[in-house]
This record gives structure tokens, sequence and C-alpha cells, in this order.
């Protein structure tokens, strides 16, 4: 079967002594940097009483809550979800987050116990605060499936499409780039549209709003990357043929839809 070669790039972005930086972790780096620099610009929009959503200090002394959210939520999201027997006899690898192994899920509890956390201490809105981030999520989402892709890791299952790709770890099978299309989906579609209700529709004067359209956009948008992505080995097809990723999506939807009946039922 034919195939585009794989671009074999070195996981190690930059290595100087015994010093190694990963695309991964740059990923995770760039994603929050660039989600920052567009909420502060968000927050001075004007919410449901006119007045600007955040300070930009609220958005400073925040971003530093919803990293330890995204770092320490994704990490456990995905030892307890997808690999726990493995970390169970292997403790010490729980902290070897360099090596790849997050779950968006997990990370997604992680910023909403941050931000609940946050809105309380600093007597802000949750739901609010909740919209700003959510609209910046997919800009993290983007750069994470690229470093998927860079990685090699997260393949798609076997197809025979003109762009399928061999992939090093993936068997001598031809598979999607389902890295790519998550990375199209989660990031840069998803992002869009979020964009639009912003600046088009001015959903920040309904709190829960962006937040509902993200979550259940998000949850719509994993649903069909799954099927085109191989399941993890060490769990495979589940109930009626889905996935771990398709199951935890099931209630992201359903609580956007929730937000989103319950933002535009608001007076």
């Amino acid at each position: 079967m034919m195939a585009i070669a794989f671009p074999n790039i070195d996981p190690v972005a930059i290595e100087v002594g015994p010093l190694a930086v990963r695309w991964y972790a740059l990923a995770y780096v760039a994603g929050i940097l660039l989600g920052w620099w567009v909420m502060a610009r968000l927050a001075r929009l004007p919410g449901p009483r006119g007045e600007a959503l955040m300070s930009r200090r609220a958005v400073d002394d925040f971003v530093v809550w919803a990293t330890l959210g995204i770092v320490l939520g994704g990490r456990v999201g995905y030892v307890l979800f997808y690999q726990p027997l493995f970390f169970v006899e292997h403790p010490g690898q729980i902290f070897a987050v360099w090596q790849g192994g997050m779950s968006f899920h997990g990370g997604l509890i992680g910023v909403v116990t941050a931000i609940w956390l946050f809105a309380r201490r600093s007597n802000l809105s949750f739901l609010s605060v909740g919209d700003l981030v959510t609209a910046v999520v997919p800009i993290g989402l983007f750069f994470g499936r690229l470093a998927n892709f860079v990685n090699g890791e997260l393949w798609g299952r076997p197809s025979d499409v003109p762009w399928a790709m061999v992939f090093p770890r993936g068997g001598d099978m031809p598979r999607h780039p389902s890295q790519l299309y998550e990375a199209g989906l989660e990031g840069v579609i998803l992002f869009a549209v979020l964009m639009f209700l912003v600046f088009r529709l001015d959903v920040l004067k309904k709190p829960g709003l962006l937040a509902g359209a993200f979550l259940s956009g998000y949850a719509i948008a994993r649903i069909i990357s799954e099927l085109f992505r191989e399941p993890d080995a060490q769990l495979g097809f589940l109930f009626a043929g889905t996935t771990m990723g398709q199951l935890l999506s099931v209630p992201l939807l359903l609580v956007g839809v929730y937000l989103i009946w319950r933002a535009k039922s608001a007076p």
C-alpha cells in the first residue's frame, strides 16, 4: 500500500549537555503563553453589566492557577483513565510527564477546579471566567496535537487514503494521521467558531454560553476524530465499539448543551 513517509522529527527540540527540551514541553509553553495573550485581550470586552470581565492583573494571576490545573489534572487523568494498572506497578513513571501521557479530560477537570477556586478567591463570576478560559483552550489543543504528531504517538487506524502514514511505532500499516485531524477540528475550527461567537454574536454578555459552546463543540470534534484514531492498546474498543475518548466526551456534550440552554434562558 502507498503511504506518505512519516517526517521523522527528533522529539527533542533543544539539547545542551544533559538538558533536553522536547517539542512536547514547548507545545504546552506555546499554548499557555499564546492563550494568556489572547485571554488578556478578551478580558477587556464588556460582560453582562457592561464592565470588563477581568482585570489584566487577574488574568496574569490566573495563568499560574491554570498551568497547575492543566499539568496536574492532565497527568492524573491519564493515570486514572488510561493506564491505572501500569502506574500501580510503576509508580515512579507517574512523574515522567516529559515522556508524554496527558489526558485532556483530566486537564479539563483540573482547569475547572482552578477556575472555581480562583473565581471564589477573587470574587469573580465562575461562568464568566470559564467563558474566557474556554475561548483560548483550542490554542493549547492545537499545539498539543502537533506535539503528539511529532512524537509519533496517538496515531490513527489503518487506512488506504492517499495521505496515510506509516508511524515508527505503529507497525507497518499506513494509518490516518489522526493527530492532525484533531489539531484541525479541536484547534483551528473550534477556535474560529468561538471567536465568531465572541465578536459577531457578543456571547460574553451571557455567562456560560461560550463555555457551553466550547464543551459541546469539543465533545463533537473529539467523538468524530476518535472514529479515525487507534484506541489505546491497553483499553481497545469499549461499549458498543466506542473508545474511552468518546465515552468521556458524552458528559461534556451534555454539560455544554445545559450551559447553552441556561444562558439563553436567563433574562
